[in-house]
């Protein structure tokens, strides 16, 4: 199966264009070797998806006919990042929580309780 098409069907991108782009510009990579879009996946692949700021690795254990449920994923794909990796996109989502554009207004009730809970 394709590379994009594979990471579309499986919900990794929300279309196989994303996923395309993604994988020309670079992103995405088997054993720190930048794939190109038509590569052909086999079982076994370990896909590292460089995101912004951190990695996720994901392991191929089978190929979907067409786009699955996203409750029947973990039967085609199995995610292996790290614990270091997980732990940065946590941090990082925090960070984009708390950070606020100029002239927004005031916070409201909920970015309020969000701080209280930070701090």
């Amino acid at each position: 199966m394709r590379a994009d098409s594979f990471l579309w069907s499986i919900r990794l991108f929300k279309t196989r264009n994303l996923a395309a782009e993604s994988i020309k510009s670079g992103r995405v990579s088997i054993q720190n070797i930048v794939i190109k879009s038509s590569r052909t996946l086999k079982i076994g692949d370990e896909l590292i998806i460089r995101q912004k700021g951190y990695l996720t690795t994901h392991l191929v254990l089978d190929f979907p006919k067409s786009r699955v449920n996203a409750s029947l994923v973990e039967n085609f794909m199995k995610t292996t990042t790290s614990k270091e990796e997980t732990e940065k996109k946590e941090m990082l989502l925090i960070a984009l929580k708390l950070q606020r554009n100029k002239g927004f207004g005031r916070p409201t009730k909920r970015d309020r309780r969000d701080l209280k809970d930070w701090y």
